[in-house]
């Protein structure tokens, strides 16, 4: 009876053994989440830095940013004034024609971001502005960088 005992101790062991070798027909997939929101992360940041090539000091505000639904024709002006069209330079009367070469078919329905250096001449910025609106562009927007908490002895 006792052999018969420890036999029957012995056999359910051997069966807890057996299950706990089986493998794991389910996959893991906490790496593969982990690597595309760091994927994920990373053009997040990336992509904003790849739209436009000219280098500027963009004024400090409090404004949102806007909600663009259309690809943007980004016109920049430097602090000596110069205009370009994305990342090559424009003469100023050639700029509605780059513009709506930029923009397509569908130029005058697009936004036109306008991002001009905190130190351009504002006369160069509104001259712009101005020219743009009275040539049928009506989705002006003045871009700039968002100041986290300013005072107006700040500016």
């Amino acid at each position: 009876m006792a052999m018969g005992a420890a036999g029957g101790t012995g056999g359910g062991r051997g069966r807890r053994r057996r299950s706990r070798k089986k493998p794991l027909s389910e996959i893991n997939v906490t790496p593969l989440v982990d690597v595309m929101l760091v994927l994920l992360i990373i053009f997040m940041i990336s992509a904003p830095l790849l739209t436009v090539g000219v280098p500027l000091e963009l004024p400090k505000t409090e404004a949102s940013a806007v909600d663009a639904s259309n690809e943007p024709v980004t016109i920049s002006i430097d602090r000596d004034g110069a205009i370009f069209i994305g990342d090559s330079e424009t003469s100023w009367d050639g700029l509605i024609q780059a513009v709506a070469d930029q923009g397509g078919a569908d130029a005058r329905e697009r936004p036109v971001f306008v991002r001009a250096d905190g130190r351009a001449p504002y006369q160069a910025v509104a001259r712009v502005m101005a020219r743009l609106s009275a040539s049928g562009f009506t989705k002006l927007n003045l871009i700039t960088d968002t100041a986290a908490s300013s005072t107006p002895a700040e500016l």
